[in-house]
């Protein structure tokens, strides 16, 4: 298989690899959750039993976690992880009742709690050890996997309605895109000179940790915050943006998954020019008014009603919170491998939690209240950037980039 020459290409493509297939593995599973739903004859609110264990596995998955990023290092722990979600795929479509699929489903998120950090701390040593950005592309093929699962449960969905024969073939490409990243993949962690990281290793600061554990510093429990709700407003926005099309805005059938489409692309493009954009103007400015017109675009599209002020939202959104997460994790990674852990575990518990919770407060209050809480919490994400400390752009960790180690 053909690679590049470029240590940095080849160290990017290797990660991009394993973003892809995170969002490829989500996807594919939640593209069938209708057949599930109707294979184990489940309720709707037991389907969202089964979403929320996602997001428990995730909460509960920092401990262990945080303990294997030492034990294993990033790389192992990433590649050990891809190949057990996309073999999860096969256990779920045989899962025989609804007990067992909530067990699968939790073990789901604890997996994807171990891959979400390792490959962030894979992206964030390769913009330290190559002096360049890369981050936001890195979580645009995140994007790019989940639209092509889309399609993908849409031609087996044409050839097929065996959930089993799907996931199949979805398990093979997983592996086939784990077995490209193993080469290319950093085998060394890296951290920034002055880092939190760094200063763990000190002989002086370890006198001072008395138990092998400190509590969360103040900036830590912002960017903690910080990557709650916008993984909250992420999330939210690709489970309930079509049923707001249909229900509220009164779109047509056909127009309604209109709502997930304008998201997902427009997510897409800002993170492919985002890394431009951290250049430019620094990771902090882009956070803050990105979530921002995120927050105050979807809330005047919901003021306004209608098909086209909710796209125009949308969209709104989707440019906006795209570079929300790369960025803080980015933040996260400068300050040790134990914060990117607890800042990624509550990435993925946003993730995966937050739709069935905006879902309960739409149960309860309406749609149109359950969306104005992810426009809330945009207006949050933005308060928080305020109080977290960014960097200016990546820098290399000397002054000529060093080679990849693989």
């Amino acid at each position: 298989m053909w690679r590049p020459h470029d240590p940095f290409r080849k160290g990017q493509l290797a990660i991009a690899a394993l973003f892809c297939s995170l969002g490829f593995q989500y996807a594919t599973w939640a593209s069938r959750l209708p057949s599930i739903k109707a294979h184990l004859g489940l309720t709707t609110a037991e389907v969202g039993l089964l979403l929320m264990a996602t997001g428990v596995g995730a909460a509960a998955s920092f401990p262990l976690v945080a303990a294997l990023m030492k034990r294993l290092g990033s790389r192992r722990l990433a590649l050990g992880s891809a190949v057990c979600l996309a073999l999860l795929l096969l256990v779920l479509a045989a899962a025989p009742d609804y007990p067992v699929a909530l067990v699968v489903m939790a073990c789901d998120g604890v997996l994807v709690g171990c891959l979400n950090v390792a490959m962030n701390a894979q992206g964030a040593a390769l913009e330290v050890r190559h002096g360049r950005n890369a981050m936001a592309k890195l979580h645009a093929t995140f994007s790019g996997g989940s639209l092509f699962a889309a399609l993908l449960a849409s031609g087996m969905n044409a050839v097929t309605s065996t959930v089993a024969v799907h996931f199949g073939v979805a398990t093979v490409l997983l592996l086939a895109l784990a077995g490209y990243a193993r080469s290319g993949l950093l085998t060394r962690d890296e951290a920034k000179p002055g880092s939190a990281e760094e200063s763990e290793a000190a002989p002086a600061d370890g006198a001072r940790r008395r138990a092998g554990w400190s509590l969360p510093s103040r900036m830590t429990l912002w960017m903690c915050c910080a990557m709650a709700f916008g993984t909250v407003t992420e999330g939210a926005m690709n489970d309930w943006s079509a049923l707001y099309m249909k229900d509220v805005a009164k779109a047509s059938a056909e127009l309604a998954p209109m709502g997930i489409a304008v998201v997902s692309c427009m997510m897409v493009v800002a993170r492919l020019f985002a890394d431009g954009w951290r250049d430019r103007w620094g990771d902090g400015p882009i956070v803050r008014l990105g979530s921002a017109l995120a927050g105050v675009g979807l809330a005047l599209a919901l003021l306004s009603g209608g098909v086209v002020p909710a796209l125009a939202g949308f969209a709104c959104v989707g440019l906006g919170i795209a570079a929300v997460t790369p960025c803080v994790y980015v933040a996260a990674a400068g300050q040790g491998s134990g914060v990117l852990t607890l800042v990624a575990a509550m990435g993925t518990t946003g993730l995966l939690g937050g739709p069935p919770v905006i879902g309960f407060v739409a149960n309860a209050c309406g749609l149109v209240w359950g969306l104005g809480a992810v426009a809330v919490s945009a207006g949050i994400v933005s308060l928080c950037a305020t109080q977290i400390r960014w960097t200016r752009s990546a820098e290399p960790v000397s002054g000529e980039p060093a080679p990849v180690d693989v």
